[in-house]
Protein backbone atom coordinates (compact mmCIF):
# COMPACT_ATOMS: atom_id res chain seq x y z
CA UNK A 1 0.00 0.00 0.00
CA UNK A 2 1.42 3.39 -0.85
CA UNK A 3 2.82 5.45 2.20
CA UNK A 4 -0.01 8.48 1.12
CA UNK A 5 -2.74 6.12 0.77
CA UNK A 6 -1.50 4.45 4.39
CA UNK A 7 -1.50 8.15 5.93
CA UNK A 8 -5.21 8.94 4.75
CA UNK A 9 -6.22 5.82 5.93
CA UNK A 10 -4.95 6.41 8.88
CA UNK A 11 -6.03 10.21 9.39
CA UNK A 12 -9.63 8.97 8.39
CA UNK A 13 -9.80 5.79 11.02
CA UNK A 14 -8.81 8.95 13.90
CA UNK A 15 -11.29 10.86 12.85
CA UNK A 16 -13.84 7.65 13.21
CA UNK A 17 -12.19 7.29 16.57
CA UNK A 18 -13.23 10.74 17.55
CA UNK A 19 -16.52 10.83 16.28
CA UNK A 20 -17.57 7.35 18.15
CA UNK A 21 -16.61 9.83 20.82
CA UNK A 22 -17.98 13.01 20.27
CA UNK A 23 -20.79 12.60 17.91
CA UNK A 24 -22.27 9.08 18.65
CA UNK A 25 -21.62 9.36 22.61
CA UNK A 26 -25.62 10.70 22.99
CA UNK A 27 -26.86 7.49 21.60
CA UNK A 28 -25.45 5.07 24.51
CA UNK A 29 -26.79 4.30 27.41
CA UNK A 30 -24.68 5.26 30.10
CA UNK A 31 -25.80 6.62 33.54
CA UNK A 32 -22.00 7.42 34.68
CA UNK A 33 -21.14 10.05 32.45
CA UNK A 34 -23.82 12.61 33.93
CA UNK A 35 -22.82 11.18 37.51
CA UNK A 36 -19.18 11.75 37.17
CA UNK A 37 -19.73 15.45 35.63
CA UNK A 38 -21.48 16.22 38.75
CA UNK A 39 -20.34 16.09 42.60
CA UNK A 40 -19.97 12.72 42.35
CA UNK A 41 -17.43 12.26 45.58
CA UNK A 42 -21.25 13.61 47.40
CA UNK A 43 -23.52 11.60 45.55
CA UNK A 44 -23.73 8.25 45.37
CA UNK A 45 -23.80 6.03 42.08
CA UNK A 46 -27.08 6.28 39.91
CA UNK A 47 -29.32 3.50 39.29
CA UNK A 48 -28.34 1.30 36.23
CA UNK A 49 -30.23 -0.68 33.96
CA UNK A 50 -27.34 -3.11 33.97
CA UNK A 51 -28.45 -5.26 30.65
CA UNK A 52 -28.82 -2.09 28.92
CA UNK A 53 -25.83 -0.48 30.49
CA UNK A 54 -23.39 -3.70 29.37
CA UNK A 55 -25.06 -4.21 25.77
CA UNK A 56 -24.06 -0.30 25.14
CA UNK A 57 -21.12 -0.63 26.58
CA UNK A 58 -20.28 -3.64 24.47
CA UNK A 59 -21.06 -1.99 21.44
CA UNK A 60 -18.79 1.19 21.86
CA UNK A 61 -16.30 -1.13 22.93
CA UNK A 62 -16.93 -3.21 20.15
CA UNK A 63 -16.81 0.08 17.94
CA UNK A 64 -13.57 1.22 19.17
CA UNK A 65 -12.06 -2.18 18.71
CA UNK A 66 -12.92 -2.36 14.94
CA UNK A 67 -11.41 1.15 14.34
CA UNK A 68 -8.30 0.46 16.45
CA UNK A 69 -7.66 -3.09 14.66
CA UNK A 70 -7.74 -1.37 11.43
CA UNK A 71 -5.40 1.10 12.48
CA UNK A 72 -2.91 -2.02 14.04
CA UNK A 73 -3.11 -3.64 10.82
CA UNK A 74 -2.67 -0.49 8.37
CA UNK A 75 0.67 0.39 10.81
CA UNK A 76 1.81 -3.47 11.18
CA UNK A 77 0.13 -5.54 8.76
CA UNK A 78 1.89 -9.00 9.91
CA UNK A 79 -1.17 -11.42 10.69
CA UNK A 80 0.68 -12.50 13.95
CA UNK A 81 -0.10 -8.70 15.34
CA UNK A 82 -3.35 -8.68 14.32
CA UNK A 83 -4.11 -12.02 15.95
CA UNK A 84 -2.93 -10.85 19.29
CA UNK A 85 -4.40 -7.95 18.93
CA UNK A 86 -7.99 -9.48 18.63
CA UNK A 87 -7.70 -12.18 21.63
CA UNK A 88 -5.90 -8.86 23.53
CA UNK A 89 -9.44 -6.91 23.12
CA UNK A 90 -11.35 -10.11 23.75
CA UNK A 91 -9.50 -10.64 27.34
CA UNK A 92 -9.19 -7.26 28.29
CA UNK A 93 -12.95 -6.32 27.64
CA UNK A 94 -14.01 -9.90 29.39
CA UNK A 95 -11.83 -9.04 32.58
CA UNK A 96 -12.82 -5.30 32.55
CA UNK A 97 -16.15 -5.29 31.82
CA UNK A 98 -16.51 -8.27 34.60
CA UNK A 99 -14.90 -6.28 36.84
CA UNK A 100 -16.44 -2.60 36.54
CA UNK A 101 -19.82 -4.70 36.62
CA UNK A 102 -19.11 -6.33 39.80
CA UNK A 103 -18.09 -2.92 40.98
CA UNK A 104 -21.07 -1.11 40.39
CA UNK A 105 -23.27 -3.76 41.88
CA UNK A 106 -21.77 -4.46 45.23
CA UNK A 107 -19.14 -1.58 46.21
CA UNK A 108 -19.98 -0.46 49.30
CA UNK A 109 -16.85 2.07 49.85
CA UNK A 110 -17.93 3.85 46.40
CA UNK A 111 -14.32 3.30 45.28
CA UNK A 112 -15.10 5.91 42.36
CA UNK A 113 -11.73 6.32 41.08
CA UNK A 114 -11.48 2.82 39.94
CA UNK A 115 -14.88 2.59 38.79
CA UNK A 116 -14.08 5.87 36.86
CA UNK A 117 -10.72 4.50 35.22
CA UNK A 118 -11.98 0.64 34.67
CA UNK A 119 -14.95 2.46 32.61
CA UNK A 120 -12.49 4.74 30.57
CA UNK A 121 -10.95 1.95 29.73
CA UNK A 122 -13.94 -0.03 28.05
CA UNK A 123 -15.49 3.31 26.26
CA UNK A 124 -12.30 5.06 24.70
CA UNK A 125 -9.73 3.70 22.24
CA UNK A 126 -6.43 3.56 25.59
CA UNK A 127 -4.90 0.44 24.50
CA UNK A 128 -4.53 1.87 21.02
CA UNK A 129 -1.93 4.02 22.73
CA UNK A 130 -0.63 1.08 24.25
CA UNK A 131 -0.07 -1.12 21.49
CA UNK A 132 0.97 0.82 18.99
CA UNK A 133 4.54 1.74 20.57
CA UNK A 134 4.22 -1.89 21.67
CA UNK A 135 4.27 -3.12 18.40
CA UNK A 136 6.85 -0.17 16.62
CA UNK A 137 9.43 -1.01 19.29
CA UNK A 138 9.02 -5.03 18.66
CA UNK A 139 9.30 -4.14 14.52
CA UNK A 140 12.14 -2.33 15.74
CA UNK A 141 13.43 -4.74 17.63
CA UNK A 142 12.86 -7.05 15.04
CA UNK A 143 14.51 -5.30 12.48
CA UNK A 144 17.91 -4.97 13.81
Amino acid sequence: MKKVIKILLIVLLFLMLISVRAFIQPFFYDPLIAYFKSDYLYTSIPEINFYKFSLNLFIRYSLNTIISLAIIYILFPASKVLKFSVKFYIVSFVILSIVLLTLLKFNQNQDFRLIFYVRRFLIHPLFLLILLPAFYYQKLKLDK
